[in-house]
């Protein structure tokens, strides 16, 4: 994959092909990198989409609209679009972040894809990035249901579990490694019954507990 593909992936040609290398090029491969970038394209992708649940859902209260943006501009959420974008095949990294298994961190590729909308922005404007941003969470956004949103994975395996009688799940940390700064863990969800194990990963406990809920209460349902 490379940075070409990348942004064809995104729908967006580069005027300024710099740009596009700047937003795949991590700190420890050296300077310019992607880090203003990013800072850049954070608070593009938090008013695309706060303006995007604002016209989807009028009638939310300003909590809950918040509440729904974090989780949808959160770490995981941009790792998941960067993975499924191939992104980390495009990355310039150093040469101990490459042996490390930079390219498949989370938190680079999420930085990398907020440096991308900042890119965006930069090459073609405000519009010409929301435009990218829309398309990415398009999906994302057709998926929520009013109603559930406003609670955790983990409230919501709880009380799936509880109305069917059911006892609760256990949830058991399986590793924790990295550095304090970029730790990632590794959380199992037991259930007993219906037997169900179940694993989650993320940057902190809470957010592979939650990863972890969330798959076993998709499983439960499917």
């Amino acid at each position: 994959m490379t940075a070409s593909s990348v942004a064809r992936q995104l729908g967006h040609s580069f005027s300024d092909p710099l740009l596009l290398r700047t937003a795949l090029t991590h700190r420890s491969f050296g300077s310019p990198n992607n880090e203003r970038l990013e800072f850049l394209g954070d608070g593009i992708l938090d008013c695309v989409v706060a303006a995007a649940l604002f016209h989807r859902f009028p009638d939310l209260p300003e909590g809950d609209l918040s509440r729904l943006r974090a989780n949808l501009v959160n770490q995981d959420a941009l790792h998941q679009l960067a993975t499924a974008l191939h992104i980390g095949e495009a990355l310039r990294l150093g040469e101990g972040e490459l042996k490390s298994g930079g390219a498949l961190r989370p938190s680079i590729l999420a930085d990398a894809l907020e440096a991308l909308f900042g890119a965006i922005y930069l090459d073609a404007g405000f519009l010409a990035a929301q435009a990218v941003i829309d398309k990415l969470y398009a999906p994302l956004l057709a998926g929520l249901k009013p109603g559930e949103f406003q609670k955790d994975a983990k409230t919501r395996l709880q009380e799936w579990l509880q109305g069917r009688k059911k006892p609760l799940p256990r949830y058991q940390l399986l590793e924790a490694t990295g550095a304090a700064h970029e730790q990632r863990f590794e959380v199992a969800c037991e259930i007993e019954s219906p037997p169900l194990r179940t694993v989650g990963h993320g940057s902190s406990r809470r957010i592979a507990e939650q990863v972890a809920a969330d798959k076993a209460l998709k499983e439960l349902k499917a």
